[in-house]
């Protein structure tokens, strides 16, 4: 069963795709130096997880990620993806069965964003139709229009949509197990944190395993499962839900990861999409505003959303701007701080605090309004956890 969270509010068993991978007494021993790189590393990835390895540069994380898609060969021990011996495979057939995404995206500059896409699809022999078909699917999946991206070239890209195809390219041909080293790492930390979210947003269609490397300790706790803290040769250090790992820290290194700020890590256990959103009138740009008038009336706020027709967010209007204005399309100001359902509290305080506004807009997977944040639901989200956290104390203390 995997340890995939799931919100309260779905009642469906996750979907999974993926398939376990095993480490058992992984070793990785370069000719020349005394230590070995990666020292007897064991550990179980579930099947459908998402399990982060975290830890200081140079401490090996990368190279036992690297070794399960054998682009560095263990020097001892085994690794089996779905019970079967990953040395014992043809190291290409494996490469194609396992997605891989890297910081900076790894795209080849010369091939247009489809032609990347579908570079593991062709060396599989998929005839052109498919593969055009399945470019287009991955394109969309996370979040690019097809007809507007297909032909570019990986250098009209921003950092955040060379990822994104990075990404769609690493899933083309539908593997079970992705790994992705430091794929976020070279973006802005805005264009990382939506990135994030969609990462999220992809996992709960797919169900992948996904193996994923990082320095962060707030990324891993945001996107993991299950957190590998790895010290020195890839020691386990301790794999844990991050729940557990931010509760009781295994020793005094898990806690220097973790830093002194583990009450407001918290924030990053719950998504936005765990509460309960706020709602404000809404109205699309074809509508009247003396409907959207109409609606304000009575209402706390003075202002209202304008959608267009995929109900995405396009501006906001005040009462003031209402009472001047002949149509929807033109009044208004764009909205500055959204937030998806994948984002965490964390992420919403943060843009809250950035903005300095009580309010944040909520969407959905295609950019749908789905809501409102406020700085109150944080606030009541926090004292509950305190009302929480004091109840359990005082069951097991018998004191407040």
């Amino acid at each position: 069963m995997t340890d995939r969270r799931i919100r309260a509010t779905d009642t469906a068993e996750p979907i999974v795709s993926g398939v376990e991978i095993v480490l058992d007494s992984v070793t990785k021993h370069y000719p020349g130096h005394r230590d070995p790189a990666v020292d007897r590393v064991s550990m179980t990835i579930p099947a459908g997880a998402i399990v982060v390895l975290v830890g200081p540069s140079g401490c090996g994380k990368t190279t036992t990620m690297r070794m399960i898609n054998r682009l560095i060969e263990p020097t001892s021990g085994t690794i089996t993806i779905d019970g079967r011996d990953a040395a014992a495979m043809h190291p290409d057939r494996l490469r194609r069965g396992i997605g891989y995404a890297i910081q900076q995206a790894g795209l080849f500059p010369h091939l247009t964003v489809a032609k990347n896409i579908a570079t593991v699809p062709r060396l599989m022999g998929w005839d052109r139709r498919r593969t055009a078909a399945r470019v287009d699917e991955m394109l969309e999946l996370v979040g690019l229009d097809p007809g507007t991206f297909r032909d570019r070239y990986p250098r009209g890209l921003s950092g955040g949509q060379q990822q994104r195809v990075g990404v769609a390219r690493a899933l083309a041909a539908d593997p079970p197990v992705l790994l992705m080293d430091e794929p976020f790492g070279a973006v802005d930390p805005i264009t990382r944190g939506l990135l994030q979210d969609e990462l999220l947003r992809l996992q709960d269609e797919l169900g992948k395993t996904i193996v994923f490397v990082t320095h962060d300790f707030t990324e891993a706790v945001k996107l993991g499962d299950r957190i590998a803290v790895l010290g020195n040769r890839s020691r386990i250090l301790q794999y844990d839900t991050p729940v557990a790992v931010l509760a009781a820290p295994a020793d005094e290194t898990v806690a220097g990861f973790i830093g002194v700020d583990a009450a407001r890590k918290q924030l990053m256990l719950t998504r936005v999409g765990d509460v309960e959103l706020g709602h404000c009138p809404t109205a699309t740009e074809q509508d009247s505003v003396e409907r959207l008038r109409s609606a304000l009336t009575g209402q706390d706020r003075p202002w209202a959303l304008v959608l267009d027709r995929h109900r995405r967010p396009r501006r906001w209007v005040s009462v003031e701007q209402l009472a001047h204005a002949d149509s929807l399309r033109e009044i208004g100001s764009p909205p500055r701080n959204t937030l998806s359902l994948q984002s965490t509290l964390q992420d919403a305080l943060e843009t809250l605090l950035t903005h300095q506004s009580a309010i944040a807009i909520v969407t959905g997977a295609h950019g749908e309004y789905v809501g409102l944040i406020t700085i109150n639901t944080l606030i009541e989200h926090l004292s509950a956890l305190r009302a929480e956290h004091s109840a359990d104390h005082t069951a097991v203390n018998g004191t407040p």
